[in-house]
């Protein structure tokens, strides 16, 4: 099986997949091909780089880089909420609640709460989001 880009007259891209480049260039030839967006018939290649199998090697590389972005925009994100939110610690469904229903002043907060009073806030619609707080470390 081969994919290709291929491109309309009207500059549509889209892509298909064919047995071969011969069932690519038979169907092209016969009309076959047709642009999804137009209905377009006049089709051509458009460019496109080739994929190249990668060693496992360099996967691990690519998938170990991933993980260091993630952690990092995890940090990004801690560092953001302690500036621009009160700490709550275990109170914090408590608190959460008596902001949503006015009884105390509206503020950004954060703390601790199990996942049933995450839920049961969520139930009540009170906007909570659970984050995956990473300990800081200096690794």
């Amino acid at each position: 099986m081969i994919k290709y880009e291929l491109k309309c007259r009207k500059d549509h891209v889209f892509e298909a997949w064919f047995y071969d480049s011969a069932t690519y260039d038979k169907q092209a030839a016969g009309g076959k091909v047709v642009c999804p967006v137009c209905n377009s018939r006049k089709i051509t290649k458009a460019p496109m780089a080739p994929r190249i199998a990668r060693s496992k090697s360099e996967r691990a590389a690519d998938e170990a880089k991933q993980v260091a972005m993630a952690m990092k925009a995890l940090g990004e994100l801690r560092d953001h909420v302690e500036k621009n939110a009160d700490y709550v610690g275990d109170q914090f469904a408590e608190e959460a609640r008596k902001i949503h229903y006015g009884e105390t002043d509206k503020r950004n907060i954060y703390g601790e709460a199990s996942k049933e009073e995450a839920k049961e806030l969520v139930e009540e619609g009170i906007d909570v989001a659970m984050i995956p707080w990473l300990p800081r470390g200096d690794a």
